[in-house]
């Protein structure tokens, strides 16, 4: 069975590395945590006396108002964002060559219709485009990394 803190960490851990999921299988228990989670909003805590209840009374948990402003602040930031996935199943490549300058790097500004990338399928290259104007804000596959269809290439900040 899994301890409180051992599943707080985990959350923790979810939570800072970006990844969409753990499951984790321990001692014949099993917890799940979803990293990204929907916004929702935060239950109400009540504090409840003892006399009423019977039982000690609640209070609210620390930093749970801190982490649904942050969630709130980060969802904003996140409305103009727009991801380019790749259309292919290729190898991505960041320049038309190994010598060459990158098409576009983070912090870049890019037009609709400039060129981000190569993603090269049975020698074939293809050249992948923006679909919007906007700064660049991550570059998500390494150079030279295979790719798949619907794989994320670029999160483009829209203007």
């Amino acid at each position: 069975m899994f301890k409180f803190e051992e599943i707080c960490e985990l959350i923790q851990l979810v939570g800072s590395s970006g990844v969409a999921s753990v499951e984790v299988d321990h001692a014949g228990s099993r917890v799940r945590i979803e990293g990204r989670p929907q916004v929702v909003a935060a239950p109400a805590v009540i504090p409840i006396s003892a006399s009423s209840v019977g039982a000690p009374e609640l209070q609210p948990v620390p930093g749970v108002a801190g982490a649904v402003a942050a969630t709130a602040a980060a969802t904003e930031d996140e409305e103009n964002l727009h991801v380019i996935n790749s259309p292919i199943v290729g190898t991505f490549y960041r320049a038309p060559n190994p010598d060459a300058e990158p098409y576009a790097k983070v912090g870049d500004y890019v037009e609709k219709g400039q060129t981000l990338c190569i993603v090269e399928a049975m020698k074939l290259m293809n050249e992948i485009e923006s679909d919007v104007r906007g700064t660049i804000v991550k570059v998500v596959p390494e150079n030279a990394q295979a790719v798949e269809y619907g794989e994320q290439l670029f999160v483009i900040r829209s203007s």
